[in-house]
């Protein structure tokens, strides 16, 4: 289940409100057959995440489906770019020895027992969420406020995080964006398909900025480009996996006028942070974050802000 980006500040005592986390999306099955944690996408993440399975793998409770979202944490502090450090690894003892920690915030419950929760309301799959799993390091509990107040998302974003998540406390659990759900971000931010990049200038390693844009009716619309974001080990690293998609003519639908541009085979999704969109449709300040492996180019498009559900 998805949320939709909303600019909605009023609520009745039907909704309820998580952080909106910055980690990756996570769904962890538990049965018979042992613990898996798929991406977004469907990837297998056992592998990059060993101690989530194995403290799900510790549970008493032997047949569950959650959902919920993988973290970093340095400092008491979320932090999605040291994520990306775990992100790639797909050996477990190298997981473990990279020295990332990881946490998993668990906020539904899709099945239990053998039975399909989905349909119940959201209050009460997460009471029977509470009630079945024990959690201690690295799962979280993801707390959450039953009443609004106009001070909770300003007090939110004063404290460092992302935003809100607005939940209809009486809504089933469907497998698409709903307006059930709702984003209340502090500042604009979303995922971008890289398209290309231009060179590096001075004493800058690898590439100068990547130009990036999202889809609209089937083509790939410029957004513009970003340069900021970048330490020297991510633009290396990037660099060489740009390098391995390189193609011969702009995937952009619009004029992209960069002399130096590069272009690459727009399979690579970045998520950026940005201040708004201009009137020509370019992001002002855009800065990078990361790397996203749990969302398909295909589904990147421009998230407008509606008023959200009733």
């Amino acid at each position: 289940m998805l949320a939709v980006l909303s600019d909605r500040r009023s609520f009745d005592e039907r909704w309820l409100f998580e952080r909106k986390l910055d980690g990756v999306r996570t769904l962890a099955l538990r049965s018979g057959d042992g613990v898996r944690l798929l991406s977004r996408g469907g990837l297998s993440r056992e592998d990059t995440y060993p101690e989530v399975v194995d403290a799900l793998a510790a549970q008493a409770c032997e047949d569950f489906t959650v959902d919920g979202e993988i973290v970093a944490v340095k400092g008491g502090r979320m932090d999605f770019s040291l994520l990306q450090q775990r992100s790639g690894i797909t050996d477990p003892r190298a997981a473990r020895a990279a020295g990332v920690t990881v946490l998993y915030y668990v906020f539904d419950l899709l099945r239990l027992d053998g039975r399909d929760t989905t349909g119940l309301p959201l209050r009460v799959r997460k009471s029977l969420l509470r009630d079945a799993i024990t959690f201690r390091t690295p799962l979280r509990f993801t707390p959450h406020r039953n009443t609004w107040s106009d001070r909770l998302l300003p007090d939110a974003c004063a404290s460092g995080w992302e935003g809100l998540i607005a939940k209809r406390g009486d809504s089933p659990y469907v497998r698409r964006r709903s307006p059930d759900w709702l984003k209340l971000k502090c500042e604009a931010g979303q995922e971008f398909v890289i398209g290309g990049y231009t060179r590096p200038s001075g004493s800058r390693v690898g590439f100068g900025a990547l130009l990036i844009g999202y889809h609209q009716q089937g083509r790939l619309r410029y957004a513009g480009k970003v340069g900021t974001g970048f330490d020297t080990r991510t633009l290396r690293d990037l660099t060489g996996r740009l390098e391995e998609l390189s193609a011969d003519r702009s995937p952009f639908a619009d004029p992209v006028p960069e002399p130096t541009a590069r272009w690459v085979r727009p399979e690579l999704v970045a998520q950026l942070g940005f201040t708004e969109w201009t009137r020509a449709g370019r992001l002002r300040h855009p800065r990078f974050l990361g790397l996203r492996d749990d969302k398909d180019p295909a589904d990147v498009v421009r998230e407008t802000p509606s008023e959200g559900g009733p």
